[in-house]
This record gives structure tokens, C-alpha cells and sequence, in this order.
């Protein structure tokens, strides 16, 4: 059959959910300059197709302009049409950023970040997801044998990962029911979210073709473990160097480094209106799941929002190799938005001068509110209507975007709420998971 090779312009919305416009690849040069036409509402369409309420109506025009240094070509081999997306910015017809573009968004905290503190970030993004249309047994967590009952799933996602460009890393069966962790090397800036986003696209790209399906779900089952993204992070100066580690400082913390962890902490209970922002994400943010509770640093802790990750070796490789994870977000979550809140919060934390805080050793969980109060550390908001008031009540993390981001976003996930109304909570698990 005869085809016409397209080119998807993808943008990371405020769902996590990769949505845009194909194009001929032909067309490239072109549409580079005059982009492709897009509709402001159509970012108030939630993860289950319902369009939240709108500030803009049916009024409005913008451009998707696609960024060909973000494209992803994946030829699986098999005889499929190949994966060609392009990672692309949301324009107004003036060719300004517009307000609600989680792209330029990302960009803007990432220049913020730089004119603050003359620093640049270094990371990536860590994903869990389960396949859906396999069984799994008893006794496959971290085993050979769960890999290998998916070997050939996992051969291909790391052969797509290298072919799109990005740096295939580890894949692994985890603990939970036929779920499995991907990593991959880390980007500088901008690449950090937009290799995240193509990540989660070509697993899935994987899965189908294989016949199985890839679930980035916050949670299935309750009773079991959840799909986190673990954001990892470190801080480079202008030369490149990296300056996040300092032998002298706490678990080994620079001064930056401690400002940056501090403001994210500062703002924790806000962010999670935007890294872990579905109805269900409060279920894997609990005590004991291997997730994160409360707004604390642990020191090589999987409880803590904010964990200092392990590095072995002599200096040089301590300086190099030592950064941090949030982990109290998820796949619901845009990458390119949930970046954006982090690093803005670092910046806010470096232009405060925050001291470095607490570094926690200690189930938290046991503390009296009074005890936790005193410290400084509360438990992250227990569900997104939680999450979201939080948001709104801090102006400082509202005013880290543009004018009309907070309203557009906050009326996005209430209309998600919404459509969620009615549903029994299995119902409300199934919806997230087919969806993810």
C-alpha cells in the first residue's frame, strides 16, 4: 500500500498525554516557520476526553511549531508504519510563547534557574509501568525469570530508545504485578523532559507491537505497589561542571545544592498538584509503599520526596556522579510541566538563600503531627482535591507561571474530577490504567 511518511508534532499537556497533529515529513521546512494551526481550548481536554471548563470557549487560534532537534524516528522493523514524533512549542499567532505550553514553560524555569544562580540541570526521569495484557506469577519480582518471560519486550524498548536517540540505561522486572522499571542516561535542560515524554511513547509503541498493551497507571491495585517517575537531578556551573556535591557539606550537599532541595521541600504539598496530579495519586503517596509521604530529604531513603541517591568512587566521581530524586511524582503528570514546578522551586529556594534541610533517617510515619510540625515536615496532600487547594493557597508556586496558568490548570483537573464522579473506586482504578 502506498504511504505519505508523517511526522507527529507532539506536545506533553497538561495530562501527561502526548496529543498534537501529524504532518508530511516533506513538509518539515515548512512547518518549522508557520506551524500548525491548534485551538487554546483544547488544553482544557482532560486524560478521559472530557473538555473541562474553558476560559476560552470556541474562541482563539494558535501554532504547534514543531522543534526537529527533538525528533524521535523509531522503524521497529516489522513491517509497522515507524514512529516519527517531534517534541513541539505552542505559539500565538505573534509568535510568543503561549501561557499554557508546557514546553516553554520548562524553558522558562530553566532560564530562571540559570539567571538566579548562572546553573544548568542535569537529569532524567525514572519510569515503573506494568503490562497489561500478560500474566505474571509468583516469584518473578527482580528475577531472571520475570525478565526473561519478557525478554523480547525488553530487547526492543532499549533497541527503540537507542535508534530515538536517547541513552538506554537499565530495564528491569520490578516488584509489582508484570510491572517493569526502564532508565535511561541523563540530558541537560529542555532534553530532560523531552526524552522523558518519548519514553513513555515508544514503550507503549513496543508493547502494541507485540501485542500487549504498557500501563504508566499511578496505581492498579491498592494492595499493591505503584508506577512512580523518579525524578532525578543534579546542578552544573557555567563551564559545565557539576557543583551539586560538596564533601564538606551535609551527606555531602553544596550550598546550592541544599537551597535547591530546600525550596522544593518548602513547596512540596503545592507541587504535587503537578507531579502527581490524578485522582488515584494519593493512594501510592502513603507511608511503607516505597514512595513518598512526607515533605522530607532522606540520605539513600525510598520514602522520602526528596532522596540523595548512592555514588561510589574517588572525588572525581563523586562530584560527577552524586544528585538527588524527587519521587513523589508519577506518569499522569506532563514531564515537561512537572520539571518546570521542581526547578522553579530550586530557583525560589537559591534566590532565598534557603539552609540545607533536615536530612531524615526515620519512619515518619510513627511522629506525632506536633513532633513533625516542629521540624518543619508534614505529609504530602492525601488526594488531588487536597493537592489542589494547596496549589491555589500558595501564591509564591502560583506565580511561578505565566498569568493564566493557574486557572486554566487547577479548572483542567477539576473537570477531571468531574468525570470521575459516580464511578466505584475499582471503576475509577480501571479508568486510569486503560487511559495511561
Amino acid at each position: 500500500m502506498i504511504r505519505e511518511p508523517l511526522i507527529f508534532a507532539a506536545t506533553a499537556d497538561f495530562c501527561g498525554k502526548m496529543k498534537g497533529k501529524a504532518f508530511p515529513a516533506a513538509q518539515l521546512d515548512k512547518r518549522v516557520v508557520s506551524g500548525i494551526g491548534w485551538t487554546p481550548t483544547n488544553v482544557q481536554i482532560t486524560c478521559f476526553d472530557a473538555i473541562a471548563e474553558s476560559p476560552f470557549g470556541a474562541l482563539g487560534d494558535l501554532a504547534i511549531i514543531p522543534d526537529p532537534g527533538s525528533e524521535a524516528v523509531v522503524d521497529f522493523g516489522d513491517g509497522s508504519v515507524p514512529e516519527r514524533i517531534m517534541l513541539s512549542d505552542i505559539r500565538t499567532l505573534e509568535g510568543e510563547p503561549w501561557g499554557c505550553c508546557t514546553r516553554s514553560i520548562l524553558k522558562a524555569a530553566l532560564a530562571r534557574l540559570k539567571a538566579v544562580s548562572g546553573l544548568t540541570l542535569k537529569g532524567a526521569f525514572e519510569h515503573e509501568f506494568q503490562l497489561v495484557g500478560s500474566r505474571g506469577e509468583t516469584g518473578w519480582a527482580y528475577a531472571l525469570a520475570g525478565f526473561r518471560a519478557q525478554a523480547a519486550f525488553c530487547e526492543t524498548t532499549m533497541a527503540a530508545l537507542k535508534v530515538a536517540g536517547l541513552k538506554p540505561d537499565t530495564i528491569m522486572k520490578e516488584y509489582g504485578d508484570n510491572q517493569y522499571e526502564v532508565t535511561i542516561g541523563p540530558e541537560d535542560g529542555l532534553k530532560i523532559a523531552d526524552a522523558a515524554a518519548v519514553l513513555r511513547e515508544l514503550v507503549r509503541a513496543t508493547a502494541l507491537r507485540l501485542g500487549d498493551r504498557a500501563t504508566f497507571t499511578p496505581i492498579r491495585d491498592p494492595k499493591g505497589v505503584g508506577n512512580g517517575v523518579h525524578i532525578h537531578m543534579s546542578l552544573l556551573d557555567a563551564s559545565g561542571h557539576p557543583v551539586t556535591w560538596d564533601a564538606e557539606g551535609p551527606s555531602g550537599m553544596s550550598r546550592l545544592t541544599g537551597s535547591f532541595i530546600a525550596g522544593i521541600l518548602r513547596h512540596a504539598p503545592a507541587l504535587v498538584a503537578l507531579t502527581a496530579p490524578s485522582a488515584i495519586s494519593g493512594i501510592r503517596l502513603t507511608p511503607h509503599r516505597w514512595s513518598a509521604a512526607f515533605n522530607n530529604l532522606g540520605f539513600r531513603d525510598r520514602e522520602a520526596t526528596v532522596r540523595i541517591c548512592p555514588v561510589a568512587g574517588d572525588v572525581a566521581a563523586m562530584a560527577k556522579g552524586y544528585n538527588f530524586e524527587y519521587r513523589a511524582a508519577d506518569a499522569a503528570a506532563s514531564p515537561h510541566l512537572a520539571l518546570a514546578a521542581l526547578v522553579h522551586a530550586g530557583a525560589q529556594g537559591i534566590e532565598e538563600e534557603l539552609p540545607p534541610p533536615e536530612v531524615t533517617a526515620e519512619d515518619l510515619s510513627l511522629l506525632d503531627p506536633s513532633v513533625l510540625a516542629a521540624r518543619g515536615l508534614q505529609r504530602l496532600p492525601a488526594d488531588l482535591p487536597a493537592a489542589l487547594e494547596a496549589f491555589a493557597a500558595d501564591p509564591v508556586a502560583r506565580g511561578w507561571f505565566p498569568m493564566e496558568f493557574a486557572e486554566v490548570y487547577l479548572a483542567h483537573k477539576k473537570g477531571e474530577l468531574a468525570a470521575l464522579l459516580g464511578k466505584s473506586p475499582d471503576e475509577i482504578l480501571a479508568a486510569y490504567c486503560s487511559v495511561y
